[in-house]
């Protein structure tokens, strides 16, 4: 079986290497650990296809250290005490972990001592931000380095070293649907090229059939597409909320999870601007509990629409906030005796509840925070809301 394109066009230097300037530009960090022979462990956060094991295994070489691959979608503690076991010489053991956000707590604590102690010189790949999927305690011990997509004008270098004849429009399509991943550019070109000696747009869409989009419910990408429905809700932005809505139901996210954003968002960005705002979207909640997908995205969108042309309030939510902060700071100060419950003869005697009015106009807050306003009203606030 003949070696893969992407294979085939690896680069086996920095000067090849196309993209990630900010790492591997002269006087970047990559470049310079690599070029001055630093050891130590790092990880390589970013999307697919954008040079990950490629930068692993240039590093390894430029240490003349025994590099060691694994992914940990399928190794186990047993691949890992095979390498620490093996002699290796004078020579460093480099292990590139692809995918180290597969590897469980149990798995990474395992790991942890190696690293720790230098026997290994750990570089792993993750497409999933590390703060959430690799423990603290081998987090800190590694450097982590951020990865972009590819440009236009970086896919365009990548596809011209494959000497093949593709008109712009074609190749213009292909660059747009790999979406910044080279690896699946030069996959699709040649799987394409089986077929077809001058790639069209219509032949790659042949040899393709289907474009699926890219999306971890636990990872980053899943983080980042709550992140844009929110924001956009929150400025009034219905077309770009509705936008990122059709993304998360499109790859499958849970609809409760949705519709539980939504009500959270429903008293702490609307608040007391439209109180019904809290009621539509526990009914958003209710019909997703109760229909399901596909007729739920419906009631989604019904939310959604809904919500983003709410007026915005968040004074109730900045109340809370700032009442927590003075109970961070001042701990459990004493409650006021008039206002406090008095079930007993001894609490009575003692002043419990003694001068307490209903509808009192003097403050209920502990003595050294009277006067204290948490609560602002539209025409306190220094900006809208």
């Amino acid at each position: 079986m003949s070696e893969p394109l992407a294979s085939r066009l690896r680069p086996t230097t920095l000067d090849e290497f196309v993209g990630q300037e900010h790492l591997v530009g002269k006087d970047k960090p990559l470049r310079v650990a690599t070029e001055a022979g630093h050891l130590f462990s790092f990880i390589l956060w970013g999307p697919p296809g954008v040079g990950k094991t490629t930068l692993a295994r240039i590093y390894a070489k430029s240490l003349r250290a025994k590099f060691y691959e694994l992914s940990a979608v399928s190794a186990g503690k047993g691949d890992i005490r095979a390498i620490i076991d093996e002699d290796a010489g004078d020579h460093s053991k480099v292990l590139f972990l692809d995918e180290i956000h597969r590897f469980n707590k149990a798995q990474q604590d395992y790991l942890l001592p190696f690293v720790e102690s230098g026997r290994l010189t750990l570089v792993g790949a993750t497409t999933e931000n590390p703060s959430f999927e690799v423990i603290p305690a081998l987090l800190s011990r590694c450097r982590v380095f951020v990865l972009n997509e590819h440009s236009a004008d970086e896919m365009r270098q990548i596809l011209a070293r494959t000497k093949v004849k593709i008109d712009a429009k074609a190749r213009d399509w292909l660059i747009l649907m790999s979406g910044g991943d080279a690896r699946t550019a030069l996959s699709v070109l040649e799987q394409t090229l089986q077929f077809y000696k001058t790639p069209t747009v219509e032949h790659f869409k042949q040899a393709i059939q289907s474009r699926h989009l890219r999306y971890d419910q636990r990872g980053e990408e899943h983080h980042n597409t709550i992140s844009a429905f929110i924001k956009s809700m929150r400025a009034g932005q219905s077309d770009a909320a509705i936008y990122y809505l059709a993304r998360m139901v499109e790859a499958g996210e849970d609809p409760l999870f949705i519709a539980r954003r939504m009500v959270v968002f429903a008293s702490e960005d609307i608040g007391l601007a439209q109180p019904t705002a809290l009621v539509v979207a526990n009914a958003v909640f209710r019909a997703c509990e109760t229909i399901g997908y596909p007729e739920c995205a419906i009631n989604l969108v019904h939310g959604v629409a809904y919500l983003a042309g709410c007026k915005k309030d968040r004074s109730a939510y900045d109340a809370l906030l700032a009442a927590k902060e003075d109970v961070a700071i001042h701990g459990n100060l004493p409650i006021p005796l008039n206002i406090r419950n008095a079930p007993t003869k001894l609490m009575k005697e003692l002043g419990y509840g003694e001068g307490y009015e209903k509808y009192d106009k003097e403050s209920y807050l502990p003595d050294e925070l009277k006067g204290k306003k948490y609560l602002k009203k539209r025409s306190e606030k220094e900006d809208p809301p």
